[in-house]
């Protein structure tokens, strides 16, 4: 979809307001993320109430959080580990299934993982201490989603959920009509930011949850540096998911989305299923570890012999990706890897370049890059690291969030347990 200018947000590239920053007060409540006027709120779904959420004011469990993006689904949960006595007694077979379910797995169906290592332990929300979970699965999967929502009669529990990201609108009616749910549909830049905010702000279980790239250049070397994003405004906030959205954020409540690009994750797996037949993500980064770009793309060497020199151009840079492959002797001698390695540069350097070039035009000198694409991903985020850096000569620096593509669902998350 689109380039340049004020298009569609993150992972859909749907389409998105003009570029202008959003100031939205926190005094507006729920209505702040829709957009919609403060007379809608009557309008907004309402969870079948049972006794501890009418006695606390806070929804009833389970509480969870939706992301529904082009490529993956992302889905928070929050396990209460303080029920009382009084409320297992109360508590209904159905969510104690679901607790159950959830809590005790680490894949669900073929698809569907619970990342177990960045379960946040310990935490309290809306008053209540338990451990937020993380789990996703391919959007393609959905029907086998909502089957499972039904099988396990979430819709006994909940009229509604909240959800963010374009899938919020594209799976609306499936559902309502198959798991009798319907979706309270959120903002996703807004939840994006929401989220950031507040997993920065409880950390990482007692870790940093952002950090930077020391020497990244130097696989001996390389190394986490803890950052705190205490204050981090301003602050350039680049999500990569199935498409790139870029964000200039100045407060909480004050951003703008700067520009994306289509060319994202899912434009790095969507080629490297073309060019090498893999067929999931995790195969596409791993092929890539192990291939040479250097054998696909046309670097400054392989045209001036060495570096340019007036341009400070070094020889082992990029001067056209994929260009060798104009040759059938060296089409003839790349591998199913070197051609994942290829494209997995191109992309990650395309995303570098605009993030640069945003940082420049905004005066910011910190971006943080999140999203899916990053899951995993040491070789882009190494990438990334470096080229912000040496391209900027040291006046910007690149940092990571270690819960990278799950921000959205957390602030969908959010948005429950402050307006229900």
């Amino acid at each position: 979809m689109a380039q340049n200018g004020p298009v569609g947000p993150s992972e859909d590239g749907g389409p998105q307001e003009p570029a202008a920053r959003r100031r939205i007060s926190s005094s507006e409540g729920p209505t702040a993320s829709t957009g919609a006027p403060r007379e809608r709120l009557n309008s907004v779904p309402r969870a079948r109430p049972r006794l501890d959420s009418l006695r606390r004011n806070r929804p009833p469990f389970p509480w969870f959080g939706l992301d529904i993006g082009g490529t993956l689904v992302k889905l928070v949960y929050f396990e209460p580990r303080d029920i009382t006595a009084e409320e297992e007694q109360e508590e209904v077979e159905s969510l104690k299934n679901i607790r159950k379910y959830l809590t005790s797995n680490v894949a669900y169906g073929q698809t569907g993982i619970r990342d177990v290592h960045l379960e946040l332990k310990d935490l309290t929300m809306c008053g209540r201490k338990g451990s937020l979970h993380f789990i996703r699965f391919p959007t393609q999967d959905m029907s086998v989603f909502l089957q499972m929502a039904r099988d396990k009669q979430f819709s006994s529990l909940h009229t509604f959920l909240c959800a963010t990201g374009g899938g919020a609108y594209k799976f609306e009616e499936d559902f309502l009509n198959v798991g009798g749910l319907e979706l309270w549909k959120l903002d996703e830049l807004d939840c994006l930011i929401k989220g950031v905010l507040f997993i920065d702000s409880v950390g990482f279980n007692g870790q940093s949850q952002c950090f930077s790239l020391e020497t990244p250049k130097d696989p001996e070397k390389c190394q986490k540096i803890p950052y705190n994003l205490e204050n981090p405004y301003p602050l350039l906030l680049v999500n990569i998911g199935s498409g790139v959205s870029i964000l200039a954020v100045y407060s909480k409540d004050d951003y703008k989305r700067v520009t994306g690009t289509s060319l994202g994750g899912g434009t790095f797996f969507g080629l490297c299923c073309l060019l090498t037949g893999c067929s999931t993500f995790e195969e596409a980064l791993e092929m890539a570890s192990l291939g040479d770009s250097t054998k696909v793309d046309k670097l400054v060497r392989d045209i001036y012999g060495g570096d340019y020199d007036r341009f400070g151009l070094p020889g082992y840079a990029v001067a056209s990706s994929f260009g060798n492959m104009m040759s059938k002797e060296k089409r003839d001698a790349v591998s199913k890897e070197d051609l994942a390695r290829a494209t997995l540069i191109t992309i990650t350097n395309n995303i570098g370049s605009i993030a640069r070039m945003c940082a420049v035009n905004e005066n910011i000198s910190r971006v943080v890059f999140v999203g899916n694409f990053l899951r995993v991903n040491t070789v882009s985020m190494k990438l990334l690291a470096y080229a912000l850096e040496y391209w900027s000569k040291g006046q910007l620096k690149a940092f990571f969030l270690e819960h990278e593509g799950y921000f959205g669902a957390v602030g969908a998350l959010l948005e429950l347990l402050t307006t229900t």
